[in-house]
């Protein structure tokens, strides 16, 4: 008799875990009809506190009663552990999910960065530097190559102005030389003449 009260505040125990919602509609569930083979476990269990005889403050409850809403509550007890375990299942592939995302958001996030730490340098000479070190650079060596070609401009003109006075003063050198050739024709022209002259006088004399 005790171990049939044991199981019997076991069940209720169990009841009271298992089917809190239908505490919440205890209003509706006097209504139901009670079954020990249809309906919720509190249904089931009301069933058979009802249909039980009184004695005392005991309740005579038949075996086979007992037996089958102890096989009930059991069937219910597997299928919250298969609720249980289809929901851990559930996380478990929510939270591999999670994981492969936060991997994924990482990598864009350090992609993003390279991106854009790219996008902020530039390459010179095989060296990562900032847009704006690379602007002075750049606009340095163009200064420097400004300032080369304004100097070879300058010694262009320069030698292009000594060669121009070279050229004249071998011009001119060259017209002296050709005056004094002509003089010194002339001139040779003259004393032949004169040479030639005395022997034409000689010969007569004779």
């Amino acid at each position: 008799m005790h171990s049939i009260k044991t199981l019997t505040v076991t069940l209720f125990f169990l009841l009271f875990i298992f089917n809190v919602s239908a505490q919440d509609s205890s209003s509706e569930t006097d209504n139901d009809k009670l079954s020990l083979t249809e309906g919720t476990i509190d249904n089931q269990f009301e069933y058979v506190i009802q249909k039980s005889y009184s004695y005392q403050e005991f309740k005579n409850v038949k075996k086979s009663w007992l037996y089958e809403l102890k096989a009930h509550t059991l069937d219910s007890l597997k299928a919250v552990q298969n609720d249980l375990s289809n929901t851990q299942k559930s996380v478990d592939s929510l939270v591999q999910e999670i994981a492969v995302l936060k991997t994924n958001l990482s990598n864009t996030k350090t992609q993003l960065e390279q991106t854009k730490k790219e996008k902020d340098n530039m390459s010179l000479f095989g060296m990562q530097m900032s847009k704006s070190n690379y602007s002075l650079i750049m606009w340095s060596i163009i200064g420097v190559l400004f300032v080369l070609l304004l100097l070879f401009i300058y010694k262009f003109r320069n030698s292009n102005a000594v060669t121009t006075q070279s050229k004249k003063a071998l011009s001119d050198i060259e017209e002296e030389f050709e005056e004094h050739r002509r003089t010194a024709l002339e001139r040779e022209q003259i004393v032949r003449r004169q040479l030639q002259d005395e022997l034409n006088k000689q010969k007569k004399t004779k």
